[in-house]
């Protein structure tokens, strides 16, 4: 095959994924079902990671108090994250089963019953979002001053938890359903109409404006997912009976959905505590420099998870169509792609840390944190990439215990500890936190890759 064949090929691929064009998962070329997939929950991603960074960089602007502020508040809004994507995982994971027994009915009726639950949960998060950010701020180890002055930032952003959590909910829907571009593009308005408004609400309202123009994109994004779902011309078609109580469907979204969201809560849970660790033992300058490596550990790790997610729509699609072994050789061909992605990204942060950390902030001390977090949490950047690809094709399976109880372990009965031992007893201070990152998360990657390869999850049924 020449070059310009290749190229045109190539092309093709990418054209066919932009445009949302209605595929089969379960038939062709693997190679090319993967691209399919992969591209537009790349770029989807990608505009999330390229928001996160952005909204840092005018966040920086307003000093150390509010790069503080930002990253505790995103901290603890990980745990709405992870009902989120605790919710996406299930009904990702039943959408693609049964668009993979081609049954788009059954498909939309699971999607419409997992609204319902999102529904209904996030009364709660919200409701203590507005009652009590000072308190939560509080709790995260922020200063008094932080606390005063970011207590709306706060109070905004997790009393807009709706929009977040039906935001990543409808996404995973798509997803499942194989229409990754649908899922791009409803990312994409969210995030673009958050970079143009982020500026603009910072320099009249301060924090304050960061966080409204947050929840108003959001806000648009949900809007034209909801759209689509009701008048679009996707395998996807809600209608108004499928919201109607449906006690089989909700229990089985239930069963699946309760240990994904408890998965990420434990994920997302560690995180939070590194973070408060990470203030009591380097105080606000460490804190703000480990928030902007973190921001931009994120920026190079949601591409890597849109990847991730394409092996989970291709492992219950797969499975739906009773094709084992090429939901298994799809899997390991994404890890493969995966880890040279990764691998990229350990030598850029390696070679590249300070100049990075430097866009967002001139202060020396903080530039000295963030370099030195964003070099050893790369590190393992390779075993990030491999491990979010297997629990994702766990999770896809339907199979979210699996990837729960490695979580607990790895972060809760490992990382944790070892942060605390590293930072406080040692008294490597906020470097022991930065080095139990890479360390538990290499840990999860060659758990995880075991399970996979045993093969349970090849007997779910959902």
């Amino acid at each position: 095959m020449t070059t310009q064949t290749r190229t045109k090929r190539l092309f093709t691929i990418i054209r066919e994924s932009l445009n949302g064009e209605e595929q089969d998962y379960t038939q062709g070329s693997i190679r090319r079902a993967v691209f399919l997939l992969a591209i537009p929950m790349i770029l989807e991603l990608s505009l999330e990671s390229v928001f996160a960074v952005v909204d840092m960089f005018f966040v920086s602007k307003l000093g150390e108090n509010a790069i503080a502020t930002v990253g505790l508040t995103e901290s603890v809004i990980t745990i709405v994250y992870s009902l989120a994507i605790g919710l996406s995982t299930a009904a990702t994971a039943i959408v693609a089963r049964r668009i993979g027994e081609k049954n788009p009915e059954a498909a939309a009726h699971a999607g419409a019953q997992s609204i319902i639950i999102a529904l209904i949960a996030t009364v709660v998060l919200s409701g203590i979002g507005l009652i009590f950010a000072d308190e939560i701020l509080g709790l995260m180890g922020a200063s008094e001053i932080v606390v005063r002055e970011g207590a709306i930032f706060t109070r905004i952003m997790l009393g807009g938890s709706l929009v977040i959590i039906m935001l990543f909910l409808i996404n995973g829907i798509f997803r499942g359903a194989g229409d990754a571009a649908m899922a791009m593009k409803s990312l994409w308005i969210a995030s673009i109409i958050n970079i143009i408004l982020c500026p603009i609400f910072i320099n009249f309202w301060g924090l304050k404006g960061a966080a409204i123009a947050t929840v108003i994109g959001r806000s648009a994004g949900v809007l034209y997912q909801c759209y689509h779902l009701f008048y679009g011309k996707g395998a996807l078609r809600f209608k108004r009976e499928q919201f109607r109580f449906n006690n089989k469907i909700i229990k089985s979204l239930i069963n699946i959905g309760w240990p994904a969201t408890f998965q990420f809560i434990v994920a997302s849970g560690s995180w939070v505590i590194l973070a408060k660790l990470v203030a009591e033992t380097g105080g606000t300058t460490a804190s703000a420099g480990y928030q902007i490596a973190i921001r931009n550990v994120v920026f190079f790790i949601l591409p890597a998870w849109g990847l991730s997610n394409a092996a989970a729509t291709l492992v219950g699609q797969n499975l739906g169509a009773n094709q084992i072994k090429r939901a298994e050789e799809s899997v390991m061909l994404t890890a493969k792609y995966n880890a040279i992605f990764m691998g990229f990204v350990t030598v850029l942060f390696t070679c590249f840390a300070e100049p990075i950390i430097r866009i967002f902030s001139q202060d020396a001390e903080v530039v000295g944190y963030g370099a030195e977090a964003l070099r050893i949490i790369g590190a393992g950047y390779i075993f990030y990439g491999i491990g979010m690809v297997m629990t994702q094709a766990l999770n896809g399976a339907g199979d979210t215990k699996t990837p729960t109880i490695i979580n607990v372990v790895c972060f809760w009965l490992f990382q944790i500890p070892m942060a605390w031992i590293l930072a406080k007893e040692l008294d490597w201070k906020s470097t022991g936190a930065f080095v139990a990152i890479p360390v538990a998360e290499t840990l999860i990657a060659l758990i995880a890759f075991y399970f996979f390869k045993r093969g349970r999850w090849k007997e779910i049924k959902v």
